[in-house]
Order: C-alpha cells, then sequence, then structure tokens
C-alpha cells in the first residue's frame, strides 16, 4: 500500500501513539510555535522519526483538503485485514463478538466517525464490501481520531457470503432499517453479534437485508426519516454495550 499524509495534531498524535513504526517523518511548518505541534515534534525525535520543516504552502499541499494546524506525518498504513483474517478475530472475541458491518457507507467522514465509535466500542472488526467502500484514506484517518488504528478494517468480495461466514460462527446479525415495526431496543444483543447499518441514501441492499437474522429501527419520536449513519452507528453500538453491562 502506497504511503500517505496524515493531517492535523489530533491523528498526528494518534499515529505516534498506536502505529509508530509506520511514521516515516513529520513535517512541520515554518515557525510553528504551537505547543501541542512542539510536543509532536519532541516526541517523533525520541522515537527517532526524522522531523522536518516546511513552508506553509507545501504543508497546504500535500494536506489537500485537511486543516493540517502546521503538522503532517508520513504514513505507510498497514494492509487492510482481508476476509481470511476473520476466523480469528471472531474466535478470540468469543461471547464478546461485536461486528459493525456498513454496507455501502462512501463518506469518508461518515466512515471515520463509524471506526471512531466502533474503536469506543471496543467493536471485534468493521466490515466493508470492497466494491461500496471509501477506504482508508487520509480523510478517513482523520475524522476516525485515531479510531483506524485500533479496529481492523474488512474489505470484504462478497458481503452477503461474509454475513454466512459470521452466521455460521454462531453470530447473530441485527439490520438497521427504519421500514420495521421492531425496536433495537428489544433485540437481544447480549451474545456475538452484528450489526448491520446501510449506506446513507439506500440503506440496506435487499441481499443484505434477507440475510440478517433481525431488522430492527431506532425509535424517532420526534418525527425524523432517519439519522446520520454514523449517529445511528454510535447508538446501536452502545445499545449493544448497555444491554451487555459494559457501561456500568
Amino acid at each position: 500500500m502506497s504511503e500517505s499524509w496524515i493531517a492535523g495534531i489530533n491523528p498526528v498524535e494518534g499515529a505516534l501513539n498506536n502505529d509508530a513504526e509506520r511514521v516515516r517523518e513529520l513535517l512541520v511548518e515554518n515557525g510553528q510555535r504551537n505547543a501541542r505541534v512542539q510536543a509532536l515534534v519532541e516526541r517523533a525525535r525520541a522515537l527517532k522519526i526524522a522531523v522536518h520543516h516546511r513552508p506553509r504552502e507545501q504543508l497546504d499541499k500535500l494536506a489537500g483538503e485537511a486543516r493540517h494546524q502546521g503538522v503532517l506525518a508520513r504514513y505507510e498504513p498497514p494492509p487492510m485485514a482481508g476476509e481470511a483474517d476473520l476466523p480469528a478475530l471472531l474466535e478470540q472475541a468469543g461471547e464478546r463478538t461485536l461486528v459493525l458491518v456498513l454496507d455501502g457507507v462512501t463518506d469518508p467522514h461518515n466512515l471515520g466517525a463509524c471506526l471512531r465509535s466502533a474503536a469506543a466500542a471496543q467493536a471485534t472488526a468493521v466490515i466493508v464490501p470492497k466494491d461500496r467502500a471509501v477506504g482508508l484514506t487520509p480523510v478517513v484517518r482523520r475524522a476516525s481520531a485515531g479510531g483506524a488504528d485500533r479496529v481492523p478494517l474488512i474489505a470484504v468480495t462478497n458481503l452477503a457470503r461474509t454475513l454466512r461466514v459470521l452466521k455460521d460462527a454462531g453470530v447473530w446479525i441485527t439490520g438497521l432499517d427504519g421500514d420495521t415495526e421492531t425496536s433495537i431496543y428489544d433485540v437481544d444483543l447480549k451474545g456475538p453479534v452484528a450489526l448491520v447499518m446501510g449506506s446513507e441514501g439506500e440503506g440496506m441492499r435487499r441481499l443484505t437485508r434477507e440475510t440478517c437474522d433481525f431488522v430492527a429501527k431506532i425509535p424517532m419520536p420526534g418525527g425524523m426519516e432517519s439519522l446520520n449513519v454514523s449517529v445511528a452507528t454510535g447508538i446501536v453500538l452502545f445499545e449493544a454495550l448497555r444491554q451487555r453491562g459494559a457501561l456500568r
């Protein structure tokens, strides 16, 4: 996988804290005096990572649309986990298995936010279809606030087949869709479970929905038709944790 640039204080800090061996160098804006940036410089040098000072224009160009805050890290991302890695992750998690499945989340900010929530909930893995996902771009990493380094992201060729693999491993699958009368708060999420979220506009695909054991919705008494997928993801993940007693 090719190298990329991580932009901004929090994402760079997350990379240094969680995956420093893949950070190749830091670029710092000339004249930068921000105390947190200086702390990153000191941390990088302690880790024997090269630090270079460059004009702001160069950082702007490398960061693209991302807000770099005067610091960039050149990072070599690890290979994304594959379908072959899933059985070992499920075996290790056992009864605590909590998998998040994103069926076509293509907005990088939403994917990053979902990874952040998944990491906060100690999810076993996040599964996405290869042909309907954005991948681990720098924008995704920034939006994940370090979550991309804490939870395995698995890209699969055939999502329906992967859901059947989960079922064969004893994982119960609940899909989220507003077109049902069942509330997510009435579904048992205490054992090994996978939670399936649909795309931002179309929701779950038909075959994905048909593969689920349960289909539930998040009740919205305020009359809104739907929630942003990353907001909905946080709600259902932490409902699973609540039922498991992990929030006490």
